[in-house]
């Protein structure tokens, strides 16, 4: 098991099977960096595209269609000391005609992020959240494989491969699974947020550019459907769609899976113990596809296996 020092020299606002811009084998890790969603970097300079531009991807040796690519985020950590979000909830997110009683400029706001006490104050514009310290929650909004069939899906949205999903449980620390649909897998990263509320309501977390350290890890011969994940908590499935309900058949299905395969669940009582001990978190209700997450708690689980 290697460690690999990556500095990116283009980024991409797809998910797709780009050119890999490194290759690893199970269990090495990287660290790199990402920008931030209007493809600034650690300087405030526009160095790419807007758009949730992706870092990678990077080639997994020995990762084939019906793989699953392990991705366990070790260091999510703001990489300036400033970033910006969206001013107002999305019209989607509302009732139909509500309209804030508010002029909006479309200017964003703009908040400071001090790493060192961990904590993001809002700057501009002037109001009451200027005196208020929020504790930093660093997630990654945008990540994924390559999705099959030479699709290249852009980074405003999320599929079986991933994407845009917005979920703040990918915290450091989770391990993510994912779908090999093509060679190498083709893991992209990007979109870090230093603090974000459950379904990114206002477009945007507190986007700004990330230093990221990551290990990728294979399951030869094991598919899976979607996105699932895991922390000292709990496990979960990812369900991505538009309307809301299909996200969440998306997830539960998943999570039924997971729970025949991993914990080897017959199917009665899999449907009982999601009856009365599923717990669900949004994702992003912004963007063109939603996003749900099915959760159980890993204590359960163990006790049922004892």
């Amino acid at each position: 098991m290697a460690h690999h020092e990556f500095i990116p020299e283009g980024y991409h606002v797809t998910i797709g099977s780009h050119e890999p811009v490194l290759e690893v084998a199970p269990g090495d890790s990287i660290s790199t960096t990402t920008v931030d969603a209007r493809g600034r970097d650690e300087n405030g300079q526009d160095v790419t595209p807007r758009g949730n531009p992706q870092t990678g991807p990077f080639y997994v040796t020995g990762a084939e269609p019906g793989d699953t690519l392990v991705v366990t985020l070790d260091e999510l950590r703001p990489s300036r000391d400033w970033g910006f979000t969206g001013t107002r909830i999305a019209a989607n997110v509302l009732e139909p005609g509500f309209v804030p009683p508010f002029d909006d400029d479309g200017e964003p706001a703009i908040w400071d992020v001090d790493v060192k006490a961990w904590t993001a104050r809002l700057r501009t514009p002037e109001g009451p959240l200027c005196n208020i310290d929020l504790p930093l929650d660093p997630m990654v909004g945008c990540f994924g494989v390559a999705p099959p069939r030479q699709q290249a899906i852009s980074t405003a949205t999320s599929s079986t491969h991933g994407g845009n999903m917005d979920y703040r449980g990918f915290r450091q620390g989770v391990k993510v699974y994912l779908p090999v649909a093509v060679q190498g897998g083709l893991f992209h990263i990007g979109d870090g947020h230093a603090v974000q509320g459950d379904g990114e309501i206002v477009g945007t977390g507190i986007e700004i550019s990330f230093d990221v350290r990551f290990t990728l890890d294979l399951v030869k011969g094991k598919e899976i459907g979607w996105p699932r994940a895991e922390n000292e908590e709990f496990i979960m499935a990812v369900g991505n769609a538009r309307p809301l309900d299909q996200a969440v058949q998306h997830a539960s299905t998943e999570m039924l899976s997971y729970l025949d395969q991993d914990y080897g669940l017959d199917a009665r009582t899999a449907h009982l113990l999601m009856g009365q001990c599923v717990e669900y978190d949004i994702g992003n209700i912004f963007d063109p596809a939603y996003t749900m997450v099915c959760k159980i708690r890993k204590d359960i689980l163990k006790k049922l296996s004892a």
